[in-house]
């Protein structure tokens, strides 16, 4: 028989990733609101592997679990630093961006030290009463008035390839955490983005011994830079959300596709470090060419034969298939965001749209038919009704504070960033709309 805890929570969190910890760690400061964040793993960990060598972070570091909403807060990136006394060697250091394995270690240092978040619990299914959650996990019963999901996502596997998943093809995400030997292999990285970028820099450096071929296909045009210019920013603010959220579906569908490259690119340096190896090695020390850089392509088929793995791509430019040979596959193919299998028994409960995704307010809850006393809001789940920055780091803080604001019921934190450089909308509603 399951034990059932007997505090009951005014919030339950599902999950306990960047964005999650985000309001455990404001919640800190509010501690007449009950809350626990549940995490099936023993130890944070955010995407381990993917802490590659010189991989480092898109977004600046004051954009951390607090400080655009509470720099006094104890999880703030410059506690951690004074914390962990490396603050004057952090300024020494010049540094314009961090390395993700820094900041994965601050939000280890933060979350281990929270009182409201609870490791090696997992939580298997989500109960609606009426009146209240009921949490079943491998630790008994939780109670909750309200729910927070925080349950990241997961790998996306190309149908073509979901068969040879193994020791030879495999995600991205798992590239750190396997014992990586590449020496005299072909290799075929697939996916244009950073993550694609930052692997097939560590083989093309020979980090994993040198590869006998080392191809990057892309569906993209071209290997794209990140946008990082100061009014692309303005995207990733408040002021930009709140016009955002006001918009038709279509209106928002297409703004989304136009700002792809705004978090989605390919930073400079990571670009310009490849160029320079690559004229180095071909140029300079003139090598016979072993790397194929592959744009304009888009995996239709994957088989495996004697001779390793044979695929097949659909050339956008040339428009003719072309076929290619692999020991090593890496899908560096982003991730998909599935509904968490605890919350089976909550989905038909749930508003969806068209296209099955929540329906969410601007406070990032979600709409659906059970009590008004009982919330549920959802982080990450929310591009296509908030915007491009809703999966991004950059304003975790501002939405962790909009959650709680709207689950206390009054203004606990200023969410007023204030007025940001553009004009997004007409400052008075006009009678007449323009066919966009």
């Amino acid at each position: 028989m399951e034990h059932t805890h007997n505090v009951k929570l005014d919030l339950a969190g599902i999950g306990a990733g960047p964005f999650n910890l985000s309001v455990a760690a404001l919640l800190n400061e509010k501690p007449q609101i009950k809350s626990r964040f549940f995490e099936g793993r023993e130890h944070f960990a955010w995407h381990p592997g993917l802490l590659l060598d010189n991989t480092n972070m898109q977004t600046m570091f004051l954009k951390d679990l607090v400080t655009a909403i509470s720099p006094e807060n104890r999880y703030s990136f410059l506690s951690y630093l004074v914390k962990t006394k490396k603050f004057y060697r952090f300024l020494s250091a010049e540094l314009q961006c961090i390395s993700r394995h820094e900041f994965s270690d601050y939000l280890a240092w933060a979350a281990h030290q929270m009182d409201n978040v609870q490791f090696s619990t997992r939580v298997e299914q989500v109960e609606y009463t009426g009146k209240t959650f009921n949490l079943h996990t491998n630790q008994g019963v939780y109670q909750a008035d309200n729910l927070c999901i925080g349950t990241g996502k997961v790998p996306f596997i190309p149908e073509c390839a979901q068969s040879h998943i193994g020791e030879r093809v495999f995600h991205a995400a798992e590239i750190g955490l396997r014992d990586r030997d590449f020496t005299n292999k072909r290799v075929m990285i697939i996916g244009g983005g950073q993550s694609g970028a930052d692997i097939f820099i560590n083989a093309l450096q020979s980090k994993w011994g040198k590869p006998k071929s080392l191809d990057w296909l892309s569906r993209r045009s071209n290997y794209q830079p990140l946008d990082e210019a100061s009014f692309t920013n303005e995207f990733f603010t408040p002021d930009y959300v709140d016009a955002f959220i006001n918009l038709s579906p279509t209106v928002k569908n297409t703004e989304i596709t136009n700002q792809k490259l705004t978090s989605d690119g390919i930073t400079q340096k990571a670009l310009l470090t490849i160029y320079q190896e690559l004229y180095h090695r071909f140029d300079v020390l003139k090598e016979d060419k072993w790397v194929k850089l592959l744009p304009h392509r888009t995996l239709t088929h994957m088989s495996q034969n004697s001779e390793g793995f044979k695929l097949t791509a659909s050339n956008a430019l040339g428009q003719n298939l072309e076929t290619h040979q692999a020991d090593i596959v890496i899908l560096a193919t982003g991730f998909e965001a599935p509904y968490p299998a605890c919350l089976r028994d909550l989905l038909p409960l749930l508003d969806m749209d068209e296209h099955n995704r929540y329906q969410m307010n601007a406070d990032f809850e979600l709409k659906w038919e059970g009590q008004q006393t009982n919330k549920i809001f959802a982080v990450n789940a929310g591009m296509h009704s908030h915007g491009i920055a809703e999966p991004q780091l950059s304003l975790m803080a501002w939405r962790s504070a909009k959650i709680i604001n709207r689950l206390a019921g009054e203004t606990l934190f200023d969410t007023d960033a204030g007025r940001g450089m553009i004009d997004w909308l007409s400052p008075t509603p006009s009678s007449e709309k323009t066919t966009i």
